[in-house]
């Protein structure tokens, strides 16, 4: 069975699992192996906890998707980041920072589900269209925003991924997708 809830504290680890394997299952081939390779649960949980995503008054709200009790998936929603820096806030817009799936629940709805929430969610914060941004490569990810009604605006970037030894970072291109939310 399904649930979906608000993150709370004790929850930077198992967000922190979910997000490290589905970057590594959706995202090899597109990044660099090294760089999925070396991806460290802990250390991205206590990222969590350093930033207070958890915190009510925090700007951004992270929901999981539970089912029978663990956590399969996450979406983290709030005001649109310009130039996806979390300093430089637009609120005319909301925006969907992830939409992340632990991969042996890829296909189930979870994913489904977790964005019909966080569309919920930017609604009752008073926005009408809301933004994400997607790897230009991850055909995975763009068939399901496309399915769920968003639609490519023009808008690109670059997402640049850290390299070992340093080596000039690895610079993927990114799409921005948007979609009106329904009143």
């Amino acid at each position: 069975m399904l649930t979906i809830r608000r993150e709370e504290p004790d929850d930077a680890e198992a967000i922190a699992r979910v997000h490290v394997r589905s970057w590594q299952a959706g995202y090899a081939g597109i990044m660099p192996d090294e760089v999925l390779r070396r991806l460290n649960p802990a250390a991205w949980a206590q990222r969590r906890r350093d930033l207070g995503t958890a915190d009510p008054a925090h700007p951004f709200a992270t929901l999981l998707a539970e089912v029978d009790g663990r956590v399969a998936g996450f979406a983290t929603f709030g005001p649109y980041r310009n130039n996806q820096d979390r300093g430089d806030l637009d609120h005319r817009y909301g925006e969907i920072l992830a939409v992340y799936v632990e991969p042996a629940h890829w296909g189930t709805g979870t994913g489904g589900d977790l964005l019909t929430a966080a569309r919920a969610g930017l609604t009752e914060r008073g926005w009408q269209e809301y933004r994400l941004w997607v790897l230009a490569d991850n055909a995975r990810a763009r068939r399901f925003y496309e399915r769920a009604g968003l639609s490519p605006d023009g808008a690109e970037s670059t997402y640049p991924v850290s390299l070992s030894g340093g080596r000039d970072p690895v610079r993927l291109r990114e799409l921005r997708y948007t979609a009106c939310l329904d009143a």
